[in-house]
């Protein structure tokens, strides 16, 4: 039994939504934040990111005092308004490539401590912490958890009867996406969305799991002061089809003392290697892994997929995990993917020029592309309390910062 409500959100005025929402504020360059912060004053890059050109000189909490003084200045300037009432909201994103729709609503920290809604990410215990007093000082979220629920033919055909109305929104950004949103506040609808999703099981978190961790750890630190808005937190509920997941694909800067030619004698105990040259290949089945180095590319294709089926190991059938099990750990010496500074990540929406162009520049010495992971093996692995390794996925759609916001 999942349960969401409705809620009394804070949005951008309706001649002003263009100009206010922005992407996930590290996808900025420092050239591309000074722009919006220069030229755009209702940009909301203003608000998350005040006195940004001494924002490396304060403390968190200074900077998180001047968040929330800023958020004040962007609602008694008008720039944000409160509906009347709480409501959900259906929110659709195109792309070039693909259409997400889902809804707006809160969901129940209850429901996440008692594992109705389902993680399969491990958190940072000091990023939890940090964005926990985040939100205790700003008292308002604008980034909701991604979260997925059953394909369901109802749920379809009440969003295309949804669609069909008056949007709230609908516009377009610089990188060429339209986003439109409809408002959801029929007592009828809210009821039937309610009372839907009370027969749902569970719901599985795609992305999020230290915004909602955070949450959580926030719910236990204020409930004593009785705030029912911290009982919740603020998701995008998307059906499992229409996510979107791309591989995290590895870089890494030394061969960790081996030479190119025992490297690959190594690499043939766990694959068979076959030399692609200059061929930008890349992985189109579970269990193979590209790889470039020293300006050629190689396919890699794992030996021993019967055998981890066979063992019935859900976390070691992960093609990331295989390639830290067989590669990354054993060859390269690299024990903690999140912290060994000898390794980063570059998410598989970008084309694998870029990590042929990253490692010719001489930074980094050997790349791996993997496959991406589906639904189901995330299913999996949350259904049996199962971690992923860091850096597995990258999903879709990412959420526009400043266009729904949550006060706790």
């Amino acid at each position: 039994m999942s349960k969401i409500i409705p809620f009394k959100a804070v949005r951008p005025a309706s001649d002003k939504i263009g100009l206010v929402t922005c992407r996930n504020y590290d996808d900025y360059s420092p050239a591309e934040l000074a722009a919006w912060l220069n030229f755009n004053p209702y940009s909301f890059l203003h608000v998350i990111n005040p006195a940004y050109a001494h924002s490396q000189k304060i403390s968190w909490d200074k900077r998180f005092k001047g968040v929330a003084l800023k958020y004040k200045d962007f609602k008694s300037e008008g720039i944000f308004i409160q509906e009347e009432k709480a409501v959900f909201y259906v929110y659709e994103i195109q792309t070039k490539s693909q259409t997400f729709t889902g809804i707006i609503a809160g969901t129940s920290v209850e429901d996440y401590q008692k594992d109705v809604i389902k993680k399969h990410e491990d958190t940072l215990q000091y990023r939890v912490e940090l964005f926990k007093d985040y939100l205790h000082q700003t008292q308002f979220n604008t980034e909701p958890v991604l979260i997925t629920y059953p394909d369901s033919v109802e749920i379809n055909t009440w969003l295309l009867l949804k669609k069909q109305s008056e949007p709230i929104y609908a516009f377009t950004t610089t990188t060429k996406e339209k986003h439109t949103l409809w408002k959801i506040d029929t007592q009828s609808d809210i009821d039937w969305l309610q009372e839907y999703f009370e027969n749902i099981p569970n719901l599985y978190i795609a992305d999020g799991h230290h915004r909602s961790a955070s949450a959580e750890m926030l719910y236990e630190q204020d409930k004593k002061l009785g705030n029912p808005n911290l009982e919740y937190f603020m998701s995008f509920l998307i059906a499992e089809s229409n996510v979107k997941i791309y591989e995290f694909n590895r870089i890494i800067r030394d061969l960790n003392g081996h030479s190119k030619a025992n490297f690959l004698t190594l690499l043939e105990e766990y694959f068979i290697v076959k030399p692609k040259e200059q061929e930008l290949w890349k992985p189109e089945n579970k269990f193979e892994f590209g790889m470039y180095l020293d300006g050629n590319f190689y396919a890699l294709f794992y030996k021993h997929p019967l055998q981890e089926k066979a063992e019935n190991s859900i976390l070691n059938t992960l093609d990331a995990q295989i390639l830290y099990n067989t590669v990354l750990h054993p060859i390269l010496g690299i024990e903690d993917l999140r912290n060994d500074e000898r390794i980063e990540y570059i998410p598989g929406k970008q084309s694998i020029t870029t990590i042929k162009q990253v490692i010719d520049e001489g930074d980094f010495e050997v790349g791996f592309m993997l496959y991406p992971s589906d639904i189901s093996e995330i299913k999996t692995l949350a259904d049996h309390n199962l971690i992923m390794p860091p850096k597995s996925t990258y999903i879709e759609p990412k959420f526009r910062s400043g266009l729904i916001v949550y006060e706790i």
